[in-house]
């Protein structure tokens, strides 16, 4: 375990002499902004189609979006006492790297860097600019500039209006973010406030405008029966208890992606005012927030269109559909400036947040080592730099499939891949807090997580039992992810053998 700051906080891997310290100029309100924003994506106007496909019932709906919400406030109420003990720039890095090993801390920022939050920045990009093609039409994923060129069998490069945009949203809010933080910070709070509106207006409109007696009708006469459920393997659906039981865990993959990245205010810890208090706050007000906000949004979803019109909406574009009905004609377009607006900010939370950790991993030689420097700006330019551009290359990179000639994002396929990944170090984290209650008892902590040890255990439970679920009937999307996280373990040997012999010259 490393020694203690003179906050008495656990201190990881710190420059002996820094040139430049962060700027703290994040207060509560500006995290809470960050929290919420960078959850509000395009998930929770999408994901709810497939859910109720899976589900098959409104009622078993809002029990699923109901689980990832006391999963999502249960995982925040159990990292705040790891927040609020190591108030640093890092977050997940940084507690497990002292929870476990430097080994468990790299692999997750090497799947974070490689995947979660480039992969996620490419996704959420390019829906902004899918979204901008329903009010302009030369925005298009169909208009090439460079048309697919294959690279090998299965992959390929291209260049769309489309993904010219997102290349573009990508530079434009990486280089504002190296400017420094207060610019990042007025992006954030400008499109969060925005963006939580919308989505007030969008569940407002369903719960009273768009209330539908039929739909109502037929969702909630029979709350409970499932009807025209999607087979989760053959042999296997929601008809039976069982079934139910793993489509619940199945239907996760939406709703926890839909409510994720909670904890990244934790990355700007190092930027938070009186952070020990204010990042814990912030994940625990933001989770309640938005998934309050997630919740009353598929009641409206299920008050305005009756359960097959949400599970067959086109394109799974469930809020686009409501709007429709509402709204005949414009509807769409309502939608997708609503859309615009939720992934702008969410693409300069993730963009401002994912850095921090690359920096924290950088200050201990295990990235690239400019990244582990700030910039006059007092932010880690270099670290957004090379976050920048490796979203800018999953955005680029397309997949291919021989048989169909059909081309798809290598990102979209990384992303299904990761989900399980993301969800094993969302467990290990969690565990880490009961192992440093064990090696480490006598470690001030400011804040303990609350219903110790029931809620930490119950979200590990519940986590584990969703990834079990996962491996088994999903293992096509689900290995692949943990093969992803293994090839960081070549990767850290590499880096810790070049560590050693500049260790050896005293350098």
């Amino acid at each position: 375990m490393s020694s203690d700051g003179s906050d008495g906080s656990v201190t990881v891997g710190a420059p002996a002499s820094a040139p430049r310290q962060f700027a703290q100029g994040l207060g509560l309100f500006d995290a809470i902004t960050v929290v919420v924003g960078v959850m509000i994506g395009s998930g929770i106007f999408i994901v709810s189609a497939d859910m109720a496909r899976l589900v098959g019932s409104a009622g078993w709906l809002l029990v699923a979006w109901a689980i990832a919400g006391l999963l999502t406030i249960a995982g925040a109420l159990s990292y705040g006492e790891l927040s609020a003990l190591m108030p640093r720039a890092g977050g997940m890095y940084i507690y497990l790297r002292e929870a476990f090993s430097p080994l468990l801390g790299f692999l997750y920022g090497w799947t974070l860097f490689t995947v979660i939050q480039t992969g996620t920045i490419a996704a959420v990009s390019v829906a902004f600019a899918r979204f901008l093609g329903v009010l302009w039409p030369a925005i298009s994923e169909d208009r090439y500039l460079i048309p697919p060129q294959l690279i090998s069998q299965r992959y390929a490069v291209s260049l769309s209006s489309s993904q010219l945009l997102a290349l573009a949203i990508i530079v434009l809010v990486t280089f504002t973010n190296t400017r420094g933080l207060q610019y990042g910070k007025i992006i954030q709070n400008i499109f969060t406030i925005a963006k939580t509106g919308a989505l007030l207006a969008l569940i407002m409109l369903g719960l009273f405008l768009g209330r539908n007696s039929a739909a109502v009708h037929t969702n909630f006469a029979h709350t409970w029966t499932t009807q025209a459920v999607k087979p989760i393997v053959p042999g296997l659906a929601a008809t039976t208890f069982f079934g139910l039981l793993v489509a619940l865990c199945i239907s996760q993959t939406g709703s926890l992606f839909a409510a994720d990245s909670w904890h990244n205010i934790a990355f700007t810890a190092s930027e938070v005012r009186n952070a020990r208090r204010n990042v814990t706050l912030a994940m625990v007000i933001g989770t309640v927030v938005v998934i309050s906000l997630y919740m009353l949004a598929n009641v409206a979803y299920l008050v305005t269109l009756p359960l097959p019109a949400i599970q067959h909406a086109a394109g799974d574009r469930v809020a686009t559909a409501m709007l429709q009905a509402i709204f005949p004609g414009a509807g769409t377009l309502a939608m997708a400036v609503a859309i615009m607006v939720s992934t702008f900010g969410c693409v300069n939370a993730l963009i401002m947040t994912g850095a921090r950790a690359y920096y924290a991993m950088a200050c201990e030689g295990l990235f690239f080592s400019r990244a582990g420097r700030l910039n006059t700006a007092r932010v880690p330019g270099w670290s957004l730099i090379a976050q920048g551009l490796w979203s800018v290359l999953l955005v680029l990179a397309r997949t291919y499939n021989p048989a169909s000639g059909e081309y798809g994002n290598l990102y979209s396929n990384l992303l299904e891949y990761i989900i399980s990944a993301a969800l094993l170090f969302y467990i290990m984290t969690v565990l880490g807090l009961f192992r440093l209650r064990v090696i480490q008892p006598d470690l001030e902590r400011p804040y303990r997580a609350v219903g110790y040890p029931v809620v930490p255990a119950l979200y590990v439970i519940g986590a584990s039992a969703i990834l079990l679920f996962l491996l088994v009937y999903r293992p096509a999307t689900t290995w692949p992810g943990l093969f992803i996280v293994a090839l960081g373990i070549p990767v850290y040997a590499w880096l810790r053998a070049a560590k050693s012999p500049a260790r050896n010259d005293g350098t």
